[in-house]
């Protein structure tokens, strides 16, 4: 037995439920796949709740070289519109993010096995990993993000025939400068994408497209890319003269939007998008990770239990995940992708609300902003 919680991945909600943990004097165990500093597919956008769960970790944004975002522009063939977003929020890497909250969680004292793999997690909660290492607890959360875990694969959510792709890229200096303080929603045909500033001057390219439009397209990044960048001429103009960083461009499918975990077997707790998986027009994926995080470790602190937590994380985001849902399976449509962008530019008021309907409501938080303070 290795203490009291085994944690299977480290990203937001694996290290977010960590550290408070650790720091209560709890034995925490967490194992990490990747072995070092590496990209994820996600939009990489940190609403203003998402910053009040990271600040109560011990993790400044803004020291970290989070850049701030202020507005929305939504774009499609012909026109656009700009939109204030309703709340503070700001843009920072996966890669980046992720390794300040592992770091954070080691400093806590928690045990991390980095660069290993969990191959099958079997009855009685005994994790065996790909070197042959057995680790037993009596509580496991699964953390993994999109990719699931053998024998505890998520059931469909409600939208499942995309797929999604992001990279970086390095903007001319007037396309980085015309980007500055904005996330872009790009509209296409069968698919929708994100592109905002991120640190070190880079901007994040995140997209999804249906299956059967990818495969229309060869099935390839190239072909996807120079399709949407022609089905949307704002996005041509801020890759011209654009280069690539990394060697390709990374990519998940079947993704489960509108998924939202029912209590299950005792002692197991999803966290993050193995908890509830919300499209990521809406910008909250890495609110409600932290949310999940921040909940799970108030239940197991307070000794109650896996299922009143499933519970309760549902009650507090079901309807934001159904309603994102619903509009995310709109947007893929050319008729809605007009009819929201024709909304944007007369009725601005509409996209407050659609913004503030898909975000982790006030009521639920757990972090509240200092008085006097923002979020």
């Amino acid at each position: 037995m290795i203490g009291d919680l085994l944690i299977v991945g480290g990203g937001l909600a694996g290290a977010g439920l960590a550290i408070p943990l650790a720091e209560a004097g709890w034995r925490v165990t967490l194992v990490e796949r990747e072995p070092g500093p590496h990209d994820k597919v996600c939009g990489e956008f940190l609403s203003g709740e998402a910053g009040l769960y990271l600040r109560a970790l011990g993790i400044d944004p803004t020291a970290l070289g989070a850049v701030p975002i202020g507005r929305v522009r939504i774009a499609g063939r012909r026109r656009d519109a700009v939109v204030d977003l309703p709340f503070a929020a700001a843009s920072l890497s996966r890669r980046v993010l992720d390794e300040a909250l592992l770091a954070r969680a080691v400093t806590a004292g928690v045990t991390l096995h980095r660069g290993r793999r969990v191959m099958a997690l079997d009855d009685g909660f005994i994790a065996r990993l790909d070197d042959g290492t057995h680790l037993t607890a009596p509580q496991v959360a699964l953390a993994t993000g999109k990719h699931d875990l053998r024998g505890h694969r998520r059931p469909p959510g409600h939208q499942n025939d995309l797929v999604g792709f992001k990279r970086h890229f390095r903007l001319s200096p007037e396309q980085a400068s015309a980007l500055a303080g904005h996330v872009e929603l790009m509209l296409f045909a069968d698919g929708y994408a994100g592109l905002e500033p991120i640190e070190h001057g880079l901007a994040n390219l995140c997209l999804v497209v249906r299956q059967s439009r990818l495969a229309a397209l060869g099935g390839t990044w190239p072909a996807l890319l120079d399709h949407v960048a022609a089905a949307v001429p704002l996005l041509g103009r801020r890759l011209a003269g654009a280069a690539g960083i990394g060697a390709r461009a990374l990519a998940i499918s079947t993704i489960p939007y509108g998924y939202v975990a029912a209590p299950a077997q005792p002692g197991l707790w999803r966290l993050g998008d193995q908890a509830a998986v919300i499209p990521s027009f809406s910008g909250d994926g890495m609110s409600i990770a932290l949310h999940s995080a921040r909940l799970a470790a108030d239940h197991l602190i307070a000794g109650r239990s896996s299922a009143a937590f499933q519970a309760r994380l549902a009650a507090d985001v079901g309807a934001q995940v159904r309603r994102a849902t619903t509009l995310s399976r709109a947007l893929v449509h050319p008729g809605a992708q007009v009819g929201l962008l024709l909304a944007a530019r007369v009725l601005p008021g509409l996209m407050d609300l659609v913004a503030r309907a898909t975000r982790v409501p006030d009521r639920a938080l757990l972090v509240r902003a200092p008085r006097g303070g923002t979020a």
